[in-house]
C-alpha cells in the first residue's frame, strides 16, 4: 500500500475479506467493511447485533460498531484522517451504493481499485492453498467417476444436473447451486443455462462439474465432455482437436511465459483444424476463493505466469445447432511446468 500510494484499504463481505481476516457473511445493505490503513491498526465496521460472529475467529483488528438508527460513514469518518487528501483502494466487490456514500462522506479522499494490492496476493497460492484445491480435485475426481454411472439417454439436463449435485454432496463438496449439464444443440452454447431438454442417443454432452462446491472456502470447477451412445465419427474427430489443444497447453504452462502465449498455443491448433471460429472464449480464469479470478489466460494479457499461480485450461468448439464440447481441467504452476489438479480420463467417454 505504501509502495502503492495507498493509505487506506476498504475491503468488504466477499472472498477478499475471508482472505484477509477469516470473516465470511452473506453480503447486504448494512455495511460490513474492514479498513486497513496504510500506517495504524486495522478495523472491522459491522451492525452491533452482527458483532457477536466475529468472536469465533480470531481478531487483529478493533470492532466498531453502529447501530441500525446510525449511519456508518460516521464511523469511516473517524477512521480515516481527513486533514489531508487521502487515496482508498476498494476492493472489486463492494456494492456501488456504498461506493457512492463514502464519496459523499469522505469528500477530501480519492477513491481507486485495491485490485493492484490484493490481486498479487491471492494469484499467487501457498502450501495450504494448494493442498485444499488439490483435496477437492480428488473430490471432484471421483463426482465424474459417480457421474459417467448414470443414465442419460432419457433423462433431461435438470435431472442429471440434480444427480450431479447429490454425488457431491456424498463427496462433502457443499454444492451452492446445480451442475451445469448441455445436450446436443444446448452444448453449442458455452455458458448454457440447463434445461428440461430430454438428452437423446448419439447426443454429445458438457458437463461442469463443480456446482460451486468448495473445500475450505476454494473452489472447483471441472468440466467433461461425454457423447452418448453410439458415437459418431464427427464428434469424435472434433473431441480429438480440443483434446489436444489442451493438452499442449498445459504442456506450455511454465514460470516467466505470458498468459496469452498459453491462450495462442491452443487456439492455433483449434484454427489449424479449421474451428477457429467455434473457440469463443478465452483458454482459462483463475480459480482460488472465487471461481474467476486473476490470472486470466487469454489474448492480451502479457503478465508473466509464477509458480503458484492457479488457473483452467480449458479450450472448447462450438457448433451452432449441433453440439459443442469442452474439456477443463485447473493446473498449477510448478517451477518447471504445470500440475493438473484433475486426474479423470480426458478421453472421450461413450455414456447410456
Amino acid at each position: 500500500m505504501q509502495q502503492k500510494g495507498i493509505d487506506y484499504l476498504f475491503v468488504s463481505v466477499g472472498s477478499d475479506m475471508f482472505y484477509l481476516t477469516g470473516y465470511s457473511k452473506r453480503p447486504s445493505e448494512r455495511l460490513t467493511l474492514f479498513v486497513l490503513p496504510a500506517g495504524g491498526e486495522p478495523s472491522m465496521v459491522t451492525a452491533k447485533f452482527e458483532a457477536a460472529r466475529l468472536a469465533s475467529i480470531e481478531q487483529f483488528y478493533e470492532v466498531q460498531t453502529w447501530d441500525e438508527t446510525e449511519d456508518p460513514m460516521k464511523i469511516l469518518q473517524r477512521l480515516v484522517n481527513q486533514t489531508k487528501k487521502t487515496t482508498i483502494a476498494i476492493d472489486d466487490q463492494i456494492w456501488g451504493i456504498f461506493v457512492l456514500r463514502m464519496q459523499e462522506a469522505l469528500r477530501g479522499s480519492r477513491f481507486v481499485s485495491a485490485e493492484p494490492v490484493l490481486s498479487p496476493l491471492r494469484m499467487v497460492k501457498d502450501a495450504h492453498e494448494i493442498s485444499r484445491l488439490r483435496e477437492m480435485g480428488r473430490r471432484m475426481d471421483k463426482v465424474y467417476e459417480e457421474t459417467l454411472k448414470l443414465s442419460f439417454a432419457g433423462s433431461t439436463e435438470i435431472d442429471v444436473a440434480e444427480q450431479i449435485q447429490e454425488i457431491g454432496k456424498k463427496q462433502e463438496l457443499k454444492p451452492e447451486y446445480p451442475a451445469g449439464v448441455a445436450s446436443g444443440p444446448n452444448a453449442a452454447s458455452p455458458h448454457h443455462s440447463t434445461s428440461n431438454r430430454v438428452i437423446g442417443k448419439s447426443d454429445g454432452i458438457w458437463m461442469e462439474l463443480g456446482s460451486g462446491g468448495h473445500v475450505e472456502g476454494y473452489k472447483a470447477d471441472k468440466t467433461r465432455s461425454v457423447q452418448v451412445a453410439p458415437g459418431t465419427q464427427k464428434f469424435r474427430e472434433i473431441y480429438e482437436v480440443v483434446k489436444e489443444a489442451q493438452q499442449k497447453a498445459f504442456e506450455a504452462i511454465k514460470p516467466g511465459v505470458t498468459c496469452e502465449s498459453v491462450d495462442t498455443v491452443a487456439r492455433k491448433i483449434i484454427t489449424k483444424a479449421g474451428y477457429g471460429d467455434y473457440f469463443i472464449h478465452r483458454l482459462g480464469h483463475g480459480l482460488g476463493l472465487d471461481i474467476h479470478e486473476p490470472p486470466y489466460i487469454v489474448n492480451g494479457n502479457n503478465m508473466l505466469l509464477q509458480e503458484g499461480m492457479v488457473f483452467s485450461d480449458e479450450p472448447g468448439i462450438y457448433l451452432p445447432g449441433e453440439f459443442g464440447i469442452r474439456i477443463e481441467d485447473i493446473v498449477v504452476v510448478r517451477k518447471d511446468g504445470a500440475e493438473r489438479f484433475y486426474e479423470s480420463a480426458r478421453d472421450l467417454l461413450l455414456v447410456k
